[in-house]
């Protein structure tokens, strides 16, 4: 195994990783609240953290991973005030909670597969938690970290002495409005709720019976319910973006380790945001793509995911479609090496050596843009080597550049009888008949190849 290097936002600093069983790295990744479509901006996040898990399977360590589906308890605010998200998309819809929820997963789990991420070991939908979500409350009630309010049970961070070390907040300077929503009943401004009182009158879908009245977990909960139930005690890496860290992020760690009594993660990465043409994504701005809108422009999942990696996920991202059409025509050079390596028939005559220079860069904190210019350095490239490539990136070069069909073959061999007969009004037909199936044809050394044109 080599050494991998990782930034940990725990400690500010670029660390060896070093997990606690090699056979079986435990990772959680906060998934989507699935009460709209996901976008472009939510998907970099996951492609991100499937080369995290790729990297870890190319350095041949086993992975368990789970990620979360939010399906209640997410308020508008991020914190404890505001409307359900899902109550919110079902009012906008017509349909019930639970019809919102199953549409926006389905979503979500067809662009991840158009994605060709990683399957998680579990998708750990919110719902299904209830129960652990009780038990965990139970346990914090029981340890005297929490006090009732009229809408919930909230947590008292001044009883987790190091709640502010994780975001480096200063507690004494926190100002309601700045980072949560202030409410007289809370004794501290960063306090949170670990469940909600649903109120007389107030229209909510979904609701369990808890604690003598109607309610519903509070949004962080979920999280230390999954990964107390379905990864143990002190997972290997956590991830998310770097809004969660001030709020949600540090909430999940001082109920987790107040409850548990355990470190909740080892290690923390954070991936930072993608903005558009310089501005926020934001439905008003009408900057909103989804992978749908992409492929009405003409490219696929495996371009914008191709984009995404030409990045580091620390780095605020700005997207556009000249960057887009870019790596787009980067993608398709590659898929034209893999074709070119076909018609080469050099299958099987390298050792993959490589390959070793771009695993070694993108060891090196997820370096895959690095990683991509020592490929494209690399002085062997036959079809172990890009397949070696398609498992690190999962870009389906490989998938995506077959040998052609018999039918194919024939119209190139027609074409060159009627190019060396110098009759070029049939060559040109036949060229034309090529391009139709999406391929041209090339000459390089003497020799000519097939290529595909997009």
């Amino acid at each position: 195994m080599n050494k991998i290097k990782l930034y940990n936002t725990l400690s500010r600093k670029i660390e060896t990783f070093s997990p606690f069983d090699p056979k079986e790295v435990k990772i959680y990744t906060c998934g989507p609240t699935v009460y709209s479509r996901p976008h472009i901006g939510n998907f970099a996040a996951y492609v991100y953290w499937d080369l995290l898990v790729r990297v870890l399977e190319a350095n041949q360590y086993g992975v368990k991973r789970v990620l979360n589906l939010t399906d209640v308890g997410h308020l508008t605010s991020d914190g404890d005030e505001g409307e359900d998200k899902l109550e919110k998309g079902a009012r906008k819809s017509g349909k019930n909670v639970w019809e919102v929820a199953e549409e926006y997963i389905g979503y979500f789990q067809r662009d991840f597969r158009a994605l060709n991420l990683r399957e998680p070991a579990v998708w750990a939908r919110a719902t299904d938690y209830i129960e652990e979500d009780e038990e965990l409350v139970n346990a914090l009630v029981d340890k005297g970290v929490t006090y009732e309010t009229k809408d919930g049970i909230y947590f008292d961070t001044s009883k987790f002495p190091r709640y502010a070390d994780f975001a480096r907040i200063d507690l004494n300077g926190l100002k309601a409005g700045k980072r949560v929503e202030f409410s007289a009943e809370k004794r501290n401004p960063s306090d949170f709720a670990v469940w909600k009182f649903i109120q007389p009158g107030e229209k909510h879908e979904m609701r369990w019976r808890f604690l003598e009245c109607d309610g519903y977990p509070g949004w962080h909960l979920e999280c230390s319910s999954i990964i107390h139930s379905e990864l143990g005690e002190t997972i290997d890496i956590h991830t998310g973006g770097i809004d969660h860290i001030p709020v949600h992020h540090s909430n999940e760690i001082a109920q987790s380790e107040m409850a548990f009594e355990k470190r909740l993660a080892k290690y923390w990465l954070h991936c930072n945001f993608l903005t558009i043409d310089g501005e926020k994504i934001s439905k008003s701005l009408g900057n909103v793509y989804t992978l749908d809108d992409l492929a009405e422009r003409g490219f696929s999942a495996m371009d914008f995911k191709m984009w995404v990696l030409q990045g580091h996920y620390q780095s605020e991202r700005n997207f556009s479609f000249r960057d887009l059409e870019a790596a787009r025509q980067r993608r398709l050079n590659w898929r034209n090496l893999v074709a070119k390596c076909y018609q080469n028939g050099n299958e099987e005559n390298t050792n993959g050596a490589d390959f070793l220079a771009a695993l070694e860069a993108v060891n090196q904190n997820l370096n895959s843009s690095e990683a991509m210019v020592a490929i494209e350095n690399a002085k062997h490239r036959d079809l172990i080597f890009w397949q070696k490539v398609d498992r690190l990136f999962g870009l389906k070069l490989v998938a995506d550049a077959p040998d052609i069909d018999e039918g194919a073959k024939e119209l190139i061999s027609q074409y060159q009888a009627e190019r060396a007969k110098k009759n070029y009004q049939k060559s040109d037909q036949l060229r034309d008949e090529l391009a139709g199936r999406n391929l041209r044809i090339m000459e390089q050394g003497g020799r000519q190849y097939w290529q595909y044109i997009k």
